[in-house]
C-alpha cells in the first residue's frame, strides 16, 4: 500500500486547488502553497502544467503511488478508445473510489483505511485491498458489524456532496450497485481534470 507522507490538506496547497472541495479546505483561505516560498508563484512550463494535471489525479484518489499510477495508464493505453476516458474510468472502479463516491465515509483517504480494515464486503465477501477493482453488477456493502460506526453514520447523513448515477445506492442497507464505468464528464470532480495533459506527460 503507498503511504501518504503529506498532509491531505497540503496537498491541496500545494497544487493550489480545493481538491476534494470540501469547506474546511485551508486553500479557501490561503491560496498559495505550504513553507516559506509558498507564496512565490512562477507561470508554469508545458511540463509544469502537464505535472500538476498528473499530480491533481493521483492526489484526488488518495495520493496514488507513482508506480501503480503508472501501471492504470500502461493498462488505459492499452485498452480500445481514449486513453483519459479509460484512465478515468479504472480509477473509479477502483475500491476505495467507490465506497466514498457511495458516501460510505467523508474523505477518500478515510475509505483507503475503511477497506484496509475489513469493515467492506464485495458481493458478500469481505475485500480489504483499496486498490481492488469493481466490474458492472457488483454489489459493494458495509459489513453489519461496522454500520453504526460514527464516521459512516455521519458520511451518509452529510449534504457535502451527491452520489453520482453510475452508482446505485441503499443508504439503509448501506449497499451500493456499481451500475457502469464512468465517462470523465459523469465524474463530480469539484476541480477540473485534465487526462489528456496526463497522456501528454508520458508521451514525452
Amino acid at each position: 500500500m503507498s503511504k501518504r507522507v503529506a498532509s491531505k490538506y497540503k496537498i491541496d496547497r500545494r497544487l493550489g486547488v480545493n481538491l476534494w472541495g470540501r469547506p474546511k479546505s485551508p486553500i479557501n483561505r490561503r491560496e498559495y502553497g505550504p513553507g516559506q516560498h509558498g507564496q512565490r508563484r512562477k507561470k508554469p512550463s508545458d511540463f509544469g502544467v502537464q505535472l500538476m494535471a498528473k499530480q491533481k489525479l493521483k492526489g484526488y484518489y488518495g495520493n496514488i503511488g507513482e508506480k501503480q499510477f503508472r501501471r492504470y495508464f500502461a493498462e488505459a493505453s492499452r485498452r480500445k478508445g481514449d486513453t483519459g476516458e479509460n484512465l478515468i474510468g479504472i480509477l473509479e472502479t477502483r475500491l476505495d473510489a467507490v465506497v466514498y463516491r457511495a458516501k460510505f465515509v467523508p474523505t477518500v483517504f478515510a475509505a483507503r483505511q475503511f477497506v484496509n480494515h475489513g469493515h467492506v464486503l464485495v458481493n458478500g465477501k469481505r475485500v480489504t485491498i483499496p486498490s481492488y477493482l469493481v466490474k458492472e453488477g457488483d454489489v459493494v456493502e458495509v459489513r453489519e458489524k461496522s454500520r453504526q460506526i460514527p464516521m459512516v453514520l455521519e458520511a451518509i447523513e452529510s449534504a457535502e456532496r451527491d452520489i453520482p448515477d453510475y452508482i446505485d445506492v441503499d443508504g439503509k442497507g448501506l449497499k451500493a450497485t456499481f451500475v457502469r464505468t464512468p465517462e470523465l464528464a459523469d465524474v463530480p470532480y469539484p476541480v477540473q481534470m485534465e487526462p489528456n495533459l496526463i497522456i501528454e506527460f508520458y508521451s514525452r
